[in-house]
């Protein structure tokens, strides 16, 4: 197993990518700690799917865009477990609108969680990784943050910072030994793409952008997620890999 006896907190993990990735990493060894914000069910599904795989896993409601609940959600995971070796930071949500009609709170909700969250769970993860002097930090950001997207001004600015923040973690955080990446997602088959995916103008739309000419699945994006928490990707640091399809290339 290659995160055996490793602890990962993955934000944002009750749903979608999140959950893909937290029981992606239960399935190699790690013990998990489960964030959601608002549905309790659905994250002690996801533990209970974690245990079942032979892991052991927890829930912890946090809305990771405050900073006292992202610190809380860190010491959480450190004082059930002990430690904490990877942090994923997945949380987020959208609030689309053009950008002529966009609320200043549509715009501070989605890049608060998306940015603002990611910042300070990296901040909280770090504090623990640098006394170990070892760490994971995975960054989530979409495709959007770098070919732009109509309607999500919002999304799009949270997840371009994202990129360039990380490369400021590993920057500042090379020095303990904590290497933090960026993966950058297409399409993939969650709740948050289901219009695009059941919409036949939309879905046409995208699947001409899409190089491998179909939508991600789980298993598509969980192996990207797992290399760089693992020892495998320990001379790697402040890289972006893209799990697309191809979407970013065009």
């Amino acid at each position: 197993m290659r995160l055996k006896d490793k602890v990962a907190l993955v934000t944002g993990s009750s749903r979608g990518v999140g959950r893909a990735v937290a029981l992606g990493f239960a399935k190699e060894g790690a013990r998990i700690v489960v964030n959601y914000t608002s549905n309790e069910k659905a994250a002690n599904e996801v533990v209970d799917a974690a245990k079942s795989m032979g892991s052991e896993a927890f829930a912890v409601k946090a809305d990771v865009a405050q900073k006292s609940e992202a610190e809380n959600l860190v010491r959480a995971g450190i004082d059930t477990f002990g430690r904490l070796d990877i942090l994923v930071n997945n949380a987020g949500f959208t609030r689309p609108a053009m950008m002529i009609k966009m609320t200043e709170e549509q715009w501070d909700q989605v890049v608060d969680i998306h940015l603002k969250g990611a910042f300070l769970c990296s901040q909280a993860a770090g504090r623990q990784m640098k006394e170990q002097n070892s760490g994971k930090i995975i960054n989530v950001m979409s495709v959007a943050g770098l070919v732009g997207t109509v309607g999500q001004i919002n999304y799009s600015a949270a997840k371009g910072g994202i990129l360039s923040m990380t490369k400021s973690i590993a920057r500042e955080l090379a020095r303990y030994n904590i290497c933090a990446n960026v993966i950058s997602l297409g399409i993939v088959a969650t709740d948050m793409t289901e219009k695009i995916r059941s919409d036949e103008k939309l879905k046409e739309i995208y699947m001409n952008r899409i190089l491998l000419k179909r939508f991600a699945e789980a298993d598509d994006i969980s192996p990207a997620f797992v290399f760089l928490a693992s020892d495998e990707s320990n001379y790697i640091t402040g890289q972006l890999l893209c799990v697309d399809g191809g979407y970013g290339m065009i």
